[in-house]
């Protein structure tokens, strides 16, 4: 079993990265083989709306036609057994480079046909998993759950079942004092962090547990 993580975050070391390395954990403990890419290590852009991946008899039909470091992770998808989806929320939703990864990942696969066929080679499942500074209290009054629910069902649509972690009151900054965040206590978000944040990792570990089930 392949599982393939995407840290949709530029910090490779913060609570999203985290998160993804616990989830593969859990998913090689069932003897999964994993495999973490960092999507700001890489250089591409979102989907360009060429078309080829929907033109007749078109060498690119069903395959994103842009060649770029994008390309070859594509491939690896393709040909994995499970994939773990996982960025900060900026402005509502996911990170910009997440958002263009998702537009060449699933609109090649998007067949214009009134059945809304899939040209995905087979069902995996996905999971996916936010993180941000904002309250769970907070996440549901600002309609965030909507937001994420239409990327969600579309993606089960194209590729498989899914399932989401959502990561609240992040600890954001080592040191509040430095930035304007007078929003924010920083003593309560540190013992979050040492409190809360663990058992996040915990849920991340478990949801890889149940991929390996699967």
């Amino acid at each position: 079993m392949k599982v393939i993580g995407i840290n949709g975050s530029p910090r490779k070391k913060g609570n999203t990265a985290k998160l993804v390395e616990k989830a593969l954990e859990g998913a090689e403990s069932w003897g999964a083989e994993s495999e973490i890419i960092h999507l700001y290590n890489l250089n591409y852009k979102g989907c360009k709306s060429c078309f080829a991946c929907k033109l007749k008899d078109g060498e690119s039909y069903g395959t994103c036609a842009t060649h770029d470091d994008l390309t070859p992770v594509l491939q690896r998808i393709k040909e994995a057994d499970a994939l773990i989806l996982a960025s900060p929320i900026y402005l509502g939703t996911v990170t910009g480079e997440m958002r263009s990864f998702l537009e060449r990942l699933v609109f090649p696969y998007l067949v214009y046909d009134k059945e809304g066929s899939t040209l995905f080679p087979r069902r995996i499942p996905i999971r996916f998993i936010y993180t941000m500074g904002v309250t769970e209290e907070v996440l549901k009054n600002i309609g965030y759950l909507e937001c994420f629910k239409i990327t969600e069902n579309l993606v089960e649509r194209i590729i498989g079942e899914s399932e989401s972690l959502l990561v609240t009151d992040t600890y954001q900054f080592d040191d509040y004092s430095k930035y304007v965040s007078s929003r924010f206590d920083p003593e309560e978000k540190l013992k979050r962090y040492q409190e809360i944040f663990p058992q996040d990792c915990e849920m991340a570990f478990k949801m890889g547990v149940r991929l390996g089930e699967k």
